[in-house]
């Protein structure tokens, strides 16, 4: 487990500085890839929730099994080029610095009062129709982004790099994930075959979200003024009211320690959405918060990797 453990602490170094280059080659294309060939041989005809559960075993296997099977060349040469090769299969899996630099693309424009381009910037990441959205609400947009990515995109591999030894771990719930974003959806095209995908990334952020939740009700970054005991509960009740049985946590966490309220009336190609509400409103939201959001990320994620260290040391002891 050692190797494993030095190859997660520079993953995680490596992908805070560096992040993912555009043009570097990058595992999350080629499982993207898979799945789209798959889903065009298998997303038709008879039994397609059956067929759905086929494309998880197949993606998440291969995946799973090809990063072992690099690992296990690399660390056959050398210690020295295993880690190596390690670390930078889980920074590749990571998302910190994307994930900030993404909110900060869409922060700047916003603070010079220049909203086409701040509409623009966060139309790349998120699935809102963005066109008519004032300071306001552009700010809603990326804190919700932020948060609800944090374990999504950082935390959750994390969790799955310490439980199953490392790179392979991450990579097998990225596979789970990737699959999530590509066919978990409700619609006619995807309900039955998408079934296994959506309730298997469900399953696998189950502990990893409140985990992070909790450490930033913990130790985000707090701007409101309720006190602890009130801004717990209602975060623990607000969390289950959003559509997603994970997201929630992260969300009504960042409400409740900024002093915000989150969700409400969002449109996806025209089509209403009305989000229950996270937070009960002390202020009102402005682009100040979004550098709140990135603030709980770098909490959230230097305290989940530490509180995995002391688990894992701890476990380590006394088995």
């Amino acid at each position: 487990m050692g190797p494993h453990i030095i190859a997660i602490a520079i993953g995680l170094l490596l992908d805070r500085i560096i992040g993912d280059p555009p043009n570097w080659p990058h595992p999350v294309r080629w499982i993207g890839s898979l799945i789209l060939k798959l889903t065009a041989r298998l997303n038709k005809g008879r039994a397609r929730k059956s067929k759905g559960f086929l494309l998880v075993f197949i993606v998440v296997g291969i995946t799973f099994f090809a990063i072992l099977a690099i690992l296990i060349g690399a660390y056959s040469i050398h210690m020295g080029v295993g880690i190596a090769v390690e670390s930078i299969l889980i920074a590749s899996g990571l998302a910190q610095k994307s994930l900030q630099d993404a909110a900060m693309d869409v922060y700047r424009p916003l603070i010079k009062k220049d909203l086409p381009a701040a509409r623009q910037k966060l139309s790349w990441i998120v699935g809102r129709d963005t066109e008519k959205l004032d300071e306001k609400e552009i700010t809603r947009g990326v804190v919700e982004t932020v948060s609800e990515n944090i374990s999504d995109g950082i935390t959750a591999p994390l969790f799955y790099a310490f439980l199953l030894a490392g790179a392979p771990g991450l990579w097998l719930y990225k596979a789970i994930n990737t699959l999530d974003s590509m066919v978990g959806y409700k619609n006619e095209k995807y309900e039955e075959f998408g079934y296994a995908s959506a309730k298997l990334d469900d399953i696998a952020n189950y502990i990893p979200s409140r985990l992070t939740g909790y450490i930033i009700m913990l130790w985000g970054k707090k701007e409101s003024v309720l006190p602890f005991g009130q801004r717990m509960k209602g975060w623990w009740l607000d969390a289950k009211k959003h559509p997603s049985p994970n997201s929630g946590y992260l969300e009504a966490a960042t409400a409740y320690q900024l002093g915000i309220q989150l969700g409400g009336i969002n449109t996806y190609k025209g089509i209403v959405s009305n989000r229950a509400l996270m937070g009960v409103g002390e202020v009102p939201l402005n682009p100040s918060h979004i550098l709140g959001a990135i603030s709980h990320l770098k909490t959230a994620v230097f305290l989940f990797w530490l509180w995995m260290m002391v688990i894992g040391g701890v476990l380590f002891v006394i088995t």
